[in-house]
């Protein structure tokens, strides 16, 4: 096969490997990369700039690669053989300062992008929505303190609102995340930390835990229901009437191991369970160990 017939039987496989790719990304989305948030977005944008640049730089060396091989592979008179040359300074400072550059303008953007995304800072808008989540074996567990409502395995929340997720854990180390909506937020035992998300449209979007917990791990998944005002004040109207009460005692049954669980609403919540559940990690017992319960009555 003549010199030309070999290119273009690899530029058609190269081009067979992108449009099987492409066609694989349009009929399977993925989350981070069709964003509903505002966070999410800039997430989006700063993944796609990151990977454009290193492309600029890798996708040169592997095509130098391919035609350095091919040019001096041996049997190839045109390849001339040099023992003795040691380097060019010039191309030294170019094949140097090139990557140099452009690490330098990907770290300065990422400095600049994690301050400017940071998930404590507060986020423009609306006065924001305060929920309170407790990660659980294997669930995820929604406290809405100023409506005085809970969910398990669902989070509703109004469109264009700013949302501030406190996030915590009652069992071993795991990961709040909705890929539409923003970055991961890792939930521990005793620990408290925050969120500030925002979805921008309607629509129902898919949460995860992140981070590998146990046996259930599969099955603790959980929806983010971005709603309108109406259809929000809708949703909290229909815990408020759900009959069921997060007490001390029905929370100890929610806390059992169980995964794949259906969304679940509770009329009213025991107040300050949220901060009992982080403190018993940090009260001592006669035992060394944390209490097996939240220690409360409603």
């Amino acid at each position: 096969m003549k010199t030309r017939g070999k290119i273009l039987v690899v530029a058609t496989l190269l081009l067979a490997v992108v449009v099987l790719a492409g066609s694989y990304l349009h009929s399977h989305p993925i989350a981070v990369l069709q964003p509903a948030g505002q966070v999410g977005t800039k997430e989006r944008n700063l993944m796609i700039f990151t990977a454009s640049i290193s492309l600029i730089v890798v996708v040169p060396v592997f095509v130098m690669l391919g035609m350095f091989a091919w040019r001096y592979r041996e049997g190839n008179p045109r390849g001339r053989y040099d023992p003795k040359f040691e380097g060019n300074g010039r191309l030294e400072a170019v094949w140097w300062a090139i990557p140099a550059i452009f690490i330098t303008i990907i770290g300065v953007i990422t400095w600049n992008s994690s301050y400017a995304l940071d998930p404590f800072k507060p986020l423009q808008g609306n006065k924001p929505l305060h929920i309170q989540v407790v990660a659980l074996d294997w669930k995820w567990l929604f406290i809405y303190p100023e409506q005085g409502v809970a969910s398990v395995n669902e989070a509703a929340i109004p469109v264009g609102t700013p949302v501030d997720f406190e996030i915590t854990s009652d069992t071993v180390m795991t990961s709040f995340w909705a890929p539409q909506l923003g970055g991961q937020m890792y939930a521990m035992p005793g620990m408290n930390t925050q969120e500030n998300l925002m979805a921008a449209k309607t629509g129902d979007f898919r949460g995860v835990a992140a981070n590998i917990s146990g046996s259930g791990f599969a099955g603790m998944s959980f929806t983010v229901k971005s709603q309108s005002q109406s259809d929000f004040k809708a949703w909290v109207g229909a815990a408020q009437h759900s009959g069921s009460k997060l007490t001390d005692f029905t929370y100890m049954n929610l806390a059992r191991p169980s995964s794949n669980n259906k969304a679940a609403y509770y009329a009213a919540v025991q107040p300050d369970l949220y901060d009992t559940i982080i403190m018993k990690y940090m009260m001592p017992t006669d035992g060394g160990d944390s209490v097996d319960a939240v220690g409360v009555s409603f």
